[in-house]
C-alpha cells in the first residue's frame, strides 16, 4: 500500500513539473559592436513555476551547430513573463551570416520555438 501511495504521489508531481511547457524565444534583438562583435537581446516566455521549473539559459548557435555565447540565468522569473536578457561581446565570423537563437529550461531542456536571424 505504501509503495503504491508513493507511485502516485510521483506520477502526480511529474505531471505538475512539465505543465509549464517549454521555453520558447520570441523575440530577438542583434547589434553589431565592432568587427564580428555582436549584442543579442533575447525575449522568453515560458510558464516559469520557481526553482524546480524555469528557463535557465539560452544560446546563440551558429550554421554549423556550433554555440557561440550562452546567456545563464540563475533563476526563475515567475512573475515576469516574458523576459529579456542581454548577452554583448559575442564573437561571430563571417560564415555565420544568420544564427538560431534557442531557449533551455530545467525540466525539458531544449525544444521550444526558436529565432533565427540574420546578423548586421
Amino acid at each position: 500500500m505504501r509503495l503504491y501511495l508513493v507511485s502516485i504521489l510521483f506520477v502526480l508531481f511529474s505531471s505538475l513539473a512539465v505543465q509549464a511547457g517549454e521555453a520558447d524565444v520570441v523575440e530577438v534583438k542583434i547589434v553589431k559592436l565592432g568587427e564580428n562583435r555582436y549584442q543579442f537581446d533575447v525575449t522568453v516566455a515560458h510558464k516559469d513555476e520557481g526553482w524546480n521549473h524555469y528557463v535557465n539559459k539560452w544560446d546563440v548557435v551558429g550554421v554549423d551547430g556550433i554555440v557561440l555565447g550562452t546567456r545563464i540565468l540563475h533563476h526563475p522569473h515567475v512573475n515576469e513573463q516574458p523576459f529579456t536578457r542581454s548577452l554583448s561581446g559575442i564573437e561571430i565570423l563571417e560564415k555565420n551570416s544568420t544564427v538560431t537563437v534557442r531557449a533551455h529550461d530545467s525540466v525539458h531542456e531544449y525544444g521550444g520555438q526558436v529565432v533565427s536571424a540574420a546578423l548586421p
